[in-house]
């Protein structure tokens, strides 16, 4: 609810600020979870982590960021599989860039764009 929100800029620079200070830089990976997200906001948060050369491979463990789209999109129809199966192409897809720094945000669904928090 709150009204002023971190940009994914912000939230890369405290992330990483915080990471460099306790982190060493022998620790092979970082994996985020979204946390109640968006699947997009998930995205560009580890997207702009990317953005600069880290000591460590900073990636995703994502599961509802990663399915909610897909599960909503299918609904339990078969007639909905493809649709489905494309959804969680597309956020795969989305969250590969974003481990590379390549994310761009074009061509995200309005149902990816909503938040998760519970």
């Amino acid at each position: 609810e709150c009204k002023e929100r971190a940009t994914p800029e912000q939230v890369a620079d405290y992330t990483l600020k915080l990471l460099h200070r306790r982190i060493p830089p022998a620790v092979p990976g970082i994996m985020f979870l979204s946390g109640g997200q968006s699947e997009v906001e998930a995205t560009l948060n580890l997207n702009a982590m990317n953005q600069s050369p880290n000591p460590w491979h900073v990636s995703f463990s994502y599961a509802r960021a990663l399915q909610n789209t897909c599960l909503k999109t299918w609904g339990g129809r078969p007639e909905n599989v493809k649709a489905a199966q494309d959804a969680l192409l597309q956020r795969a897809s989305s969250n590969s860039l974003a481990q590379l720094g390549k994310y761009t945000g074009q061509g995200e669904s309005e149902e990816a764009k909503k938040g998760m928090f519970v």
